[in-house]
């Protein structure tokens, strides 16, 4: 049960807030808050107050049991109105982290000191909305406009030492005890006679250049998300309004944010991340050990596997088919560690101890003999991963974990090369690895509980977003992917530009379009993809020729220079070719097709409700546990923009009678793809969306 807690030692009140697991400022916190201060202002025993959080940090933001409902008095910013307006000198003493409110709370305090490694942040953007109790406003004044625009509008923290740096916090305290930090601060300042120092006080600069130039960046790079831009609106209210004014500028922009779509739909991803690693399938089951991780094929996406698994500090023994090809991925890795060097995400000691302790690159299956957890990452062919799976059968220790990096391919099949199946678990990392937070743990028929958690522990070690999915070509992302790539290809032939495509889905709010992700991935893949399924194919199914017309001209994209765009030193991030409207002329033509215009709204109507009927289907088949975690394989692993929540809450947000009649007038031209999912018509004909099925 939350408690604040009011205790004074040598004239100092220590205020305590102690609301399990992360001090949450619910209505209860921030009622003990209101009075622990009425106290402290009216008790002559107490001459400097000190307010700390009780475990393993300060004060987390709102409570997420409250979100959607009417706020009960006090609301947080009349409480923090409340702390700053302290006659007598506030100081919070800050660890673990202070976000959101929990920051905000700190600003309304008079003097800040935070145990090192500390984050602090307002991360509010990240769920549609902008800090709503003062922290636009004070923190302008306190740290100056470029720092404070950056913490709010991008919702990243600071560590300790940078707080200090920028102003944000006094002082950074190396022990283990922040309370007893807190009250020996106190007690200085007691002894030099410190005044109260409210953040409102403070001037702020006046920047109109400054704010134009963040505003035109953030355009840009918050493409389609208002919750940025409406959070740079508030601190430029901090620039030209009265502090009170600003406060009631910022109050009504939050309320405006409040209402929005994007907020439903970030505040849903927020929500559905936390739910993905609930599975009742591991619950109260252990995971195995995976301190010792071995790698098998060091390409591209075995090099980003083991990166991510050193980054992360584990030990890492790649197995290679020969010297030369060991020591390239050696390479890669040594490349993708300088990378992160430079991204400020590991230090010149990180890199050696990993260079020198943590990675082998190695030829031969002998290394694994005392591996935990193997990770196959070889070429995309059965044969081939069969072949691998049983020399690790073979090879590795009883206990240890074989798990295949497939995109594709049957996990059961592999598991069946292997004397002990139950061992054998898919785990399809997203490229780069080191750098994609997505990992699909594809759970076989015959694969151990304890198995599977080891899976989402690894993940959690890797700092990846784990999501179980069965087996099926493809699992939940690249089958959903297959479906909604052949609406965007049946639209190319009947007379869109691919072009066009790009651009009306880039505009809806995706990374990129479809045919710039192929031009990445490689038009070879794509083509490998279609000639693996040519044997399963339908009569009906249209192919699109002119992707095979590219690929049999040698255009695989950014690898080659040239794809569905240019790729050269004046255009490095592609330009459109005029040779490729004669090729899809010629596959139109082959095809006997008249082709007609399409508008933008449309080309985004056929792609979503593609996306969302094979959804539905992943979903029914139990591929996919529930439609919030086919949410967060888009948002993570394809693109997909998460102002939007994912694109089962955005069938939500949009309503499953609209998606299902959009099937249905698609389906008069052509009614073999555009079958709608029984799941899609069932839930229609009963009044009930996606998200009923996410809390059943």
């Amino acid at each position: 049960m939350a408690s604040v807690t009011y205790e004074i030692v040598q004239n100092v009140a220590t205020i305590t807030v102690d609301n399990a697991p992360v001090n949450a400022l619910s209505h209860a916190v921030r009622q003990g808050l209101s009075d622990a201060f009425a106290r402290f202002e009216n008790d002559p025993d107490a001459r400097v107050a000190v307010v700390v959080g009780a475990g393993r940090l300060f004060l987390g933001g709102a409570d997420i049991s409250e979100f959607g409902k009417p706020s009960q008095p006090p609301i947080l910013p009349d409480v923090i109105n409340q702390i700053e307006a302290c006659s007598k000198p506030v100081v919070a003493g800050i660890h673990g982290a202070a976000l959101g409110g929990g920051l905000e709370v700190a600003l309304g305090a008079h003097y800040r000191i935070a145990r090192a490694g500390t984050k602090l942040g307002l991360p509010e953007v990240k769920l549609g909305l902008l800090p709503g109790a003062g922290g636009t406003q004070r923190l302008p004044r306190l740290v100056g406009l470029d720092p404070a625009i950056d913490m709010i509008t991008s919702g990243a923290p600071v560590l300790a030492d940078r707080a200090r740096d920028i102003g944000l916090i006094d002082r950074v305290d190396t022990g283990n005890d922040i309370c007893a930090a807190a009250q020996a601060y106190a007690q200085e300042l007691l002894q030099t006679g410190a005044p109260v120092r409210p953040v409102s006080g403070l001037g702020v600069q006046q920047a109109d250049e400054l704010l134009a130039d963040r505003r035109a960046k953030l355009a840009k790079t918050a493409r389609g998300e208002v919750a940025a831009l409406v959070a740079l609106d508030a601190v430029d209210a901090a620039t030209k309004l009265p502090f009170a004014e600003g406060l009631a500028e910022e109050r009504r922009l939050f309320l405006y944010l409040i209402d929005t779509p994007q907020r439903a739909g970030m505040i849903h991803a927020f929500f559905a991340e936390r739910a993905v690693a609930k599975l009742p399938e591991i619950k109260g089951v252990a995971p195995r050990g995976f301190a010792r991780i071995g790698v098998i094929g060091g390409g591209t996406m075995g090099a980003g596997i083991a990166t991510s698994a050193v980054l992360n500090n584990m030990r890492v023994t790649l197995v290679e088919r020969d010297k030369d090809a060991a020591d390239r991925a050696h390479a890669t890795i040594t490349r993708n560690l300088g990378s992160a060097m430079k991204r400020g995400k590991l230090d010149q000691a990180g890199y050696d101890r990993i260079l020198n302790d943590n990675l082998r690159t190695v030829v031969g299956y002998g290394a694994l003999s005392d591996a935990d957890l193997v990770i196959e990452a070889v070429f995309e062919d059965m044969a081939v991963k069969k072949e691998v799976f049983a020399e690790l059968d073979r090879v590795l220790p009883q206990g240890a974990i074989l798990a295949t990096n497939t995109s594709y391919l049957d996990v059961n099949e592999i598991a069946g090369a292997t004397s002990r199946p139950a061992d054998v678990i898919g785990l399809h990392f997203f490229s780069p690895a080191h750098i994609m937070k997505l990992l699909e743990v594809v759970v076989a028929d015959k694969t151990a509980p304890d198995v599977t958690a080891t899976a989402f522990a690894l993940a959690k070690t890797l700092g990846k977003a784990a999501v179980r999915a069965g087996v099926c070509d493809g699992f939940i992302g690249n089958r959903i992917l297959s479906h909604y790539r052949a609406a965007a290809d049946h639209m190319v032939l009947d007379g869109a530009s691919p072009y066009q495509i790009d651009k009306a889905l880039t505009d809806f709010g995706f990374a990129m379009g479809p045919y710039q992700v192929s031009d990445l991935a490689g038009l070879d893949i794509g083509y490998a993809t279609r000639q693996r399924k040519l044997a399963t194919a339908h009569p009906r199914d249209r192919a699109p020729t002119f992707a095979d017309a590219l690929f049999h001209a040698g255009r695989l994209g950014q690898k080659t220079g040239r794809g569905y765009y240019i790729y050269d030193s004046d255009s490095p991030k592609g330009r459109s070719d005029p040779e490729l409207e004669a090729i899809v002329t010629q596959a139109r033509s082959d095809a006997g097709i008249t082709p007609r215009r399409f508008s933008d709204d449309e080309i985004v109507h056929r792609y979503m409700a593609a996306m969302v009927n094979e959804g539905a289907r992943v979903v029914t088949e139990g591929i996919a546990q529930r439609p919030s975690d086919v949410d967060v394989v888009f948002l993570y692993g394809y693109g997909f923009p998460r102002w939007r929540g994912g694109p089962m809450k955005y069938a939500d947000m949009q309503g499953l009678d609209v998606i299902l009649a959009d099937i249905q007038g698609f389906a008069k031209d052509d009614n073999h793809f555009w079958t709608p999912a029984p799941l899609l018509t069932q839930l229609v004909a009963e009044g009930r969306n996606f998200d009923s099925l996410n809390k059943a």
